[in-house]
């Protein structure tokens, strides 16, 4: 039995240091106050209990934490910028075709019977940001209900301005 006694111990350490670890920096002094609370225990097995017990609370800080995002740091996320950039780049095609028309000494963009490659291309990255856009809906909407509904403005008005030239040009 004594051979069990270390290992429980030293398994209460290190739980305490991985505590003290997963803390935000403004908890550094709560992280120190469990390291410093554990030799104080006298059971191993209740060392061990009160060292779970730090872990489960430092995630759920950490978990708190993480709740408070503001829009700049949601419209950074990869789920966010996606599609604002997928509709910036349908809309981008759209404005090269039509510069590539003139200059090529055609009147505008007009409709064709075969759509081409370049309609094809805005269909896919159109179609292509509704599973990001979903993805960031349910990822988002509960942590941070009004920075997403900002961001997912956004990003409708992105989808509004890449679908404006082919509603008005009738292409």
């Amino acid at each position: 039995m004594s051979a069990r006694r270390p290992l429980l111990r030293r398994i209460a350490v290190a739980l305490v240091a991985h505590a003290g670890d997963i803390l935000p920096p403004s908890r550094s002094l709560w992280g120190e106050a469990m390291k410093h609370e554990l030799p104080h225990i006298e059971g191993d097995l209740e060392a061990l209990r009160w060292a779970a017990g730090c872990v489960i609370a430092s995630y759920v800080e950490r978990g708190r934490r993480k709740m408070d995002q503001t829009f700049g740091t949601i419209v950074r996320k990869p789920s966010a910028y996606l599609p604002l950039a997928m509709s910036l780049t349908a809309l981008s095609l759209l404005g090269g075709a039509y510069i590539f028309s003139v200059a090529t000494g055609h009147r505008g963009l007009s409709r064709e019977s075969d759509e081409g490659a370049i309609a094809h291309l805005w269909q896919l990255v159109m179609a292509g940001q509704l599973p990001v856009l979903v993805f960031f809906a349910i990822k988002w909407l509960p942590r941070a209900p009004r920075q997403t509904l900002y961001v997912l403005a956004l990003q409708c008005g992105a989808v509004l301005a890449a679908m404006a030239p082919v509603y008005f040009l009738n292409l």
